[in-house]
C-alpha cells in the first residue's frame, strides 16, 4: 500500500472519529482519554453547562441498528436497575447510526480497585477492607434483588472515589465509595443455563464455572469477591492459575478436592472433574491469621467450594462482622449519591439550567465548584 493509501486510511479514520465525537460530545468537552481495552476506549470528559465530571465509554464493536443496541446488557441492566450508591451509573448512552457506533456516559470514578491496591506499598487496614467489602456486598445485593447477577467480579470492575483532598468541600463524603462496573456480562438469574463456559476471569472463578459446561448461577459472584476480599487484605491473588487446570490445582491445594457427592451431583454437566486424585486441602493461607475472626469467618464463607455451602448476599451483608459503626460510616457517601442521582439525565441538565439561571449560589454543582461524578 503506497503512502498517498495509508495517509488517506488515517485522515478517513481521523475524520470518522471527529464525527464520533461532534455528534455523542455536542455537550461535552472532551478532556483526556483515561484508557482503552480490547472492546472500548474510555473518555474523561465535562458537561458544558455543570461542569460535572463523566466517563464517556465508547465502544469499538460495529451496531447494524438501534434494535441491536438495546440488546446490550448494560442498556439492559440500566433500564432494569433503580439507581444505587455501590453501582456504577449509567446516565444516558449515544447510538451513531450512520457510524453504527454506541457510546455510555458514567458518572466518573478516580480508579479501579486492582489501581488503588497496585498504588499500596503495605497491606490496607482491615477496617478499610471490611467498608469496601461491605460496599461491595450492598452492590452485589442490589442487582441479585433484580433478578441480575455480574458474572466478572474482579478488581478492575470495582471503582473508587476517593474522598475530597480539601477538609470541608463536601461535608457528606468522608470515606472511599466503592461501585461496581462493567454490567457487560449479567445474566437473569431466573434465565436456564447452560450460560457462556469462560465468562469470568480465571482467577476469579468459581468451582462450578470450571467444572461444568456453563451449569452457575449468583453464588458465583460472591466467590469471586471473596476472592477479591482476600486480595484486599493482603495484596496478594487467593487462586492465582496459569491456566484453567491449573486454576482447580490451586483451589484443591488450598480447600480439597471434592466430595464424591458433588462429584456425583456435577457428572451430568462437568467435563473437568473425574479424575481427581484425592486431597485434602491446606486451608486458607497463614497471612489471615493476623485479621479478625469475624473477618476470617466470612472469608471462608464466601470461598466455600460447593455453591449450595456457600452463603448468599443476602445473608452476608447481615453478618456480624459489618458492625453497626461500619454501616453508619458507609450511609455518609451514600446521602450524597443518592441526592446527585435523583433526577435523570435529561430532567437534570433542565432542571439544573433554570436553577442556574436564577442563582449561581443554589448549588456548587452549579458553580462549578463542585466537579464529581
Amino acid at each position: 500500500m503506497g503512502v498517498d493509501s495509508k495517509l488517506g486510511l488515517q485522515t478517513s479514520k481521523r475524520e470518522r472519529d471527529n464525527r464520533e465525537i461532534a455528534v455523542i460530545f455536542a455537550e461535552y468537552k472532551v478532556i483526556q482519554k483515561i484508557g482503552e481495552g480490547s472492546f472500548s476506549e474510555v473518555l474523561k470528559c465535562e458537561d458544558k453547562l455543570t461542569s460535572m465530571l463523566y466517563a464517556a465509554k465508547r465502544l469499538k464493536k460495529t451496531f447494524k441498528s438501534a434494535s441491536d443496541v438495546m440488546t446490550c446488557a448494560e442498556i439492559i441492566a440500566m433500564h432494569k436497575l433503580s439507581r444505587h450508591p455501590n453501582v456504577l451509573y449509567m446516565i444516558e448512552y449515544f447510538y451513531d447510526p450512520a457510524l453504527g457506533k454506541l457510546t455510555y456516559v458514567f458518572e466518573l470514578m478516580d480508579m479501579s480497585m486492582y489501581e488503588y491496591m497496585k498504588s499500596k506499598k503495605r497491606p490496607l487496614p482491615e477496617v478499610k477492607v471490611r467498608n469496601y467489602l461491605y460496599q461491595m456486598l450492598k452492590g452485589l445485593e442490589h442487582l441479585h434483588k433484580n433478578g441480575l447477577f455480574h458474572r466478572d467480579i474482579k478488581p478492575e470492575n470495582i471503582l473508587v472515589k476517593l474522598p475530597p483532598q480539601s477538609p470541608g468541600s463536601v461535608p457528606y463524603i468522608q470515606a472511599e465509595i466503592v461501585k461496581l462496573a462493567d454490567l457487560g456480562s449479567i445474566r437473569g438469574i431466573y434465565s436456564r443455563p447452560p450460560y457462556t463456559e469462560y465468562i469470568s476471569t480465571r482467577w476469579y472463578r468459581s468451582p462450578e464455572c470450571l467444572l461444568t459446561v456453563g451449569y452457575y448461577g449468583p453464588k458465583m459472584d460472591v466467590w469471586a469477591a471473596g476472592c477479591v476480599f482476600y486480595e484486599m487484605l493482603t495484596l496478594k491473588p487467593l487462586f492465582p492459575g496459569t491456566n484453567e487446570i491449573d486454576q482447580l490445582s490451586k483451589i484443591h491445594t488450598i480447600l480439597g478436592t471434592p466430595s464424591s457427592r458433588m462429584l456425583n451431583k456435577l457428572k451430568k454437566k462437568s467435563h473437568n472433574c473425574q479424575h481427581f486424585p484425592r486431597q485434602i486441602g491446606s486451608g486458607l493461607p497463614p497471612l489471615i491469621n493476623q485479621f479478625s475472626d469475624d473477618g476470617q469467618c466470612v472469608l471462608k464463607l464466601m470461598v466455600q467450594y460447593d455453591p449450595e455451602s456457600r452463603i448468599n448476599v443476602r445473608r452476608l451483608v447481615e453478618h456480624r462482622y459489618f458492625t453497626p459503626a461500619t454501616r453508619s460510616i458507609l450511609d455518609k457517601p451514600i446521602q450524597i449519591c443518592c441526592f446527585a442521582a435523583k433526577f435523570g439525565r435529561t430532567r437534570w441538565r433542565g432542571y439544573v439550567s433554570e436553577m442556574y439561571r436564577r442563582s449561581r449560589d443554589w448549588l456548587p454543582f452549579v458553580s462549578g465548584e463542585f466537579k464529581t461524578s
